[in-house]
């Protein structure tokens, strides 16, 4: 017995569309490697840089509120979150990761548009390093390619 299975897939060009990168300032000397990681992978895969925007600010914690506007603004088909929050000796990693992801995550949900998630959240700097372009690859550029995806399966439905 043979099914027809109606398959969606997103491909993976970037041509013609406008990204937005939202990217703290918070361990800079991290989210530095994100960001190039997000650009390169975008430009690799035919985004053109005049249609990509940089956008800095504080935190994590703003994240959500800078995404919202940018997605909000119609400007944009896809938005990358970028910032890098290391557990300390207070609970404060706890509150601030919590409450980005929550955030993003609602963004996304009311409207409609897609955020890659590269927001690193780790228990010390060497696992952040590590998520920044060494032994565990670039999140940067990973949550550039699950927007660009994530964009393209979404014109599709």
């Amino acid at each position: 017995m043979k099914t027809s299975l109606i398959t969606i897939d997103g491909r993976l060009s970037a041509s013609g569309l406008k990204i937005a990168l939202a990217a703290s300032r918070f361990n800079s000397i991290i989210v530095e490697r994100l960001v190039d990681g997000a650009v390169d992978y975008l430009v690799r895969h035919g985004l053109e840089e005049e249609n990509l925007t940089l956008v800095r600010l504080p935190g994590a914690f703003e994240l959500p509120l800078v995404c919202q506007k940018l997605a909000r603004s119609g400007k944009f088909d896809g938005i990358a979150a970028l910032g890098a929050v290391i557990r300390g000796a207070t609970p404060h990693f706890d509150f601030v990761a919590a409450e980005a992801i929550k955030g993003l995550a609602q963004v996304a949900l009311d409207t409609g548009v897609p955020i890659g998630f590269g927001l690193l959240t780790t228990d010390n700097v060497e696992q952040a390093v590590e998520r920044a372009g060494s032994k565990a690859g670039n999140k940067g550029a990973d949550a550039a390619a699950a927007m660009l995806e994530t964009i393209r399966v979404l014109e599709q439905l």
